[in-house]
């Protein structure tokens, strides 16, 4: 089946075109580079996998409630919809939810693809070059999983939220070399790792924990790059080019945090866009999550030396401001060792399933002699 005949809403046309702007760069120098880079260019190297046969496809999955959501996390509970509304209906409700959010991340994840090959091409060192060359194909994996996810499991998706083609139309119209490092490595991959974490986190159903999990450890790779990178070109930047980028931080952070409202899932259930609006602003569990969201983000932009009077204001008044404190590191970390231990459960238990396979046979050839 097309992907076009899964849209809920059709999208505005089969392609998204954006001009390209900027130079194209070619390193001369092949020299070994910076060794911090380097290492991770061999990790990303080494740390490259198959979607097909790292992730158990044949774990079942319930499209009306894929990710086991709880009724207080969805925008209508409590509400006079919510009453109205039949077990089929709310069904139907987790899965509009269930493939909005994981649509935006496939969308998020061909926009990521695209950033790193621009990346690639206008980053000026080479050191940088070969380790965005491994970061597209990461994306690309990406992009193929949550596909296939939302193709064969779910069975609809949603077209790309303003919100978010806003963002990444901001980041690759921009000509300087280093608005994809900002927009995406920090914004959209910061944002997207923290909204992969809480559903890896919460979730009791196995095949998205794990492609969730899978992600993650790459993504840890792709924001530590983003923070070695711009942390180096960044100490160079005078106090204008500075407030430019925070500028820049500022509208994306805003944009970023009204994309996840999910007000078109409820317009697709008959209620009018304001309202819709409203209900979700008035969401405890919406708020909860907006900052959660920010965990990731707030720290590395703090990093990365984009830390003016403006750009704080603007974290105080999102209530985000105190997360410039959170220890990036240790959450990296824990996203790599998560998944490492998923990879140690599954293969114990394959192996414990072939022993025991082996045992029955043995049994079952003993007796018959």
């Amino acid at each position: 089946m097309s992907t076009h005949d899964l849209y809920v809403n059709a999208p505005a046309g089969p392609v998204w075109q954006v001009p390209a702007t900027g130079a194209a760069r070619f390193s001369w120098d092949y020299d070994d580079g910076r060794e911090r880079l380097l290492a991770l260019y061999r990790k990303g190297k080494d740390k490259q996998w198959d979607g097909a046969t790292r992730i158990d496809w044949d774990l079942e999955v319930d499209p009306y409630d894929p990710l086991g959501t709880p009724d207080e996390v969805l925008n209508l509970y409590g509400t006079r919809h919510w009453a109205k509304m039949t077990e089929k209906d709310k069904g139907d409700l987790r899965r509009h939810y269930s493939s909005w959010q994981f649509s935006q991340f496939l969308h998020g994840e061909q926009g990521a693809m695209i950033c790193a090959a621009r990346i690639v091409e206008s980053v000026p060192d080479l050191d940088a070059k070969f380790y965005s060359a491994t970061q597209t194909m990461d994306e690309a994996r990406h992009a193929e999983i949550y596909g296939r996810f939302l193709h064969e499991k779910i069975g609809m998706l949603y077209p790309i939220n303003d919100d978010l083609q806003g963002l990444l139309d901001d980041t690759l119209r921009d000509s300087r070399w280093d608005m994809p490092y900002l927009g995406m490595q920090v914004l959209i991959e910061g944002l997207a790792l923290a909204a992969f974490g809480m559903i890896r986190d919460t979730t009791d159903k196995p095949l998205p924990k794990q492609i969730l999990a899978y992600v993650m450890q790459d993504e840890a790779r792709h924001v530590a790059f983003g923070r070695m990178a711009l942390r180096d070109y960044y100490r160079q930047l005078s106090d204008a080019e500075l407030r430019e980028r925070e500028e820049f931080v500022i509208e994306g952070c805003h944009l970023m945090r009204d994309r996840l409202r999910g007000v078109e899932v409820l317009e697709n259930f008959g209620i009018p866009r304001k309202e819709a609006e409203e209900l979700s602003e008035q969401s405890e569990f919406l708020r909860l999550f907006r900052k959660l969201l920010f965990s990731r983000i707030v720290p590395c932009v703090k990093d990365i030396g984009l830390w003016g009077e403006r750009l704080q204001k603007a974290y105080l008044d999102m209530g985000v401001f105190d997360l410039g404190d959170s220890n990036l590191d240790l959450l990296m970390t824990q996203d790599e060792e998560i998944a490492e231990r998923l990879d140690a459960q599954r293969f114990a238990a394959e192996e414990h399933a072939r022993v025991a396979e082996v045992a029955d046979a043995i049994a079952e050839g003993a007796a018959g002699e």
